[in-house]
């Protein structure tokens, strides 16, 4: 909730009156609705037909109108686009704005209070908001931390982006993780991250859910895809990784019983 906070807050009175439109696939979507009704500001969160459905029954809790709209991020971000011009919502794009990254950067701020001397940061990869957030921070504090993103081999684009230096944007999302299904980058996230990454790592779905499985076996912790990305990607990076000191940045826990227990028996 911390973007959502950092940025509801700031709202005009004006824009607080017009009430405020998002798209997500669930994790900024309840950070939206839960700061809306802190501050008693009307949210409107559209994602895609199929979404997660606890993800939607938490952002519906916390008061939000749901819209469900297209066939994934993309298709949802649009019809979000759509009605703010029609109706005159507060668009609140999931990238392209620097109070939503700031409080997400306080992940980072916490990071390197708690553990100065880590030399490595592992962060999932979405819109990118939370990684050039974390990015910003920690290369503030301490420029000699590596910071790391990681996206799923089915949804590249932030990592084609980041490579190629310039937006690319694929046709199709393939990934069950989907707090990392975009198939666009984000203009203001991918310029932080080409100068705050140290390195962007992809990991297929299987090596996710291998993760997932290793955190309930290991650590008795719930993680959902994104969440369990930079585990996945620490496991990919073994070697490199031997003798230093590694956060993986958990960033949710929302994925259903039946996902995890399909994810579970398939280790068995």
């Amino acid at each position: 909730v911390r973007g959502g906070i950092n940025l509801i807050s700031q709202l005009s009175p004006e824009e607080r009156e017009r009430g405020v439109i998002t798209a997500s696939t669930g994790n900024h979507g309840q950070s939206i609705a839960y700061a809306s009704r802190l501050f008693g500001v009307r949210a409107i969160i559209c994602v895609p037909e199929g979404a997660n459905p606890d993800k939607v029954e938490a952002i519906r809790s916390l008061g939000a109108e749901i819209i469900e709209w297209g066939r994934d991020f993309e298709d949802a971000k649009r019809n979000a686009e759509r009605l703010a011009e029609e109706e005159g919502y507060r668009y609140i794009h999931s990238g392209n704005e620097p109070l939503l990254i700031a409080g997400v950067g306080t992940i980072g701020l916490e990071i390197m209070e708690e553990l100065p001397d880590v030399d490595v940061i592992i962060v999932p990869v979405g819109g990118g908001s939370g990684a050039s957030g974390i990015g910003i921070a920690v290369k503030t504090i301490n420029p000699e931390v590596e910071v790391i993103g990681v996206q799923s081999e089915g949804a590249p684009s932030v990592y084609l982006s980041w490579k190629k230096g310039s937006i690319i944007e694929t046709e199709t999302v393939e990934t069950f993780a989907d707090g990392l299904a975009t198939r666009r980058a984000f203009e203001l996230p991918l310029e932080i991250m080409r100068e705050k990454l140290d390195d962007f790592i992809l990991v297929s779905d299987e090596e996710i859910r291998e993760a997932i499985r290793l955190y309930v076996e290991r650590a008795h912790v719930i993680a959902e895809g994104a969440g369990a990305a930079p585990l996945a990607a620490a496991m990919k990076m073994r070697e490199r990784l031997k003798d230093r000191k590694v956060v993986l940045d958990l960033t949710g826990k929302n994925i259903t019983a039946e996902e995890l227990r399909a994810i579970l028996c398939r280790g068995v």
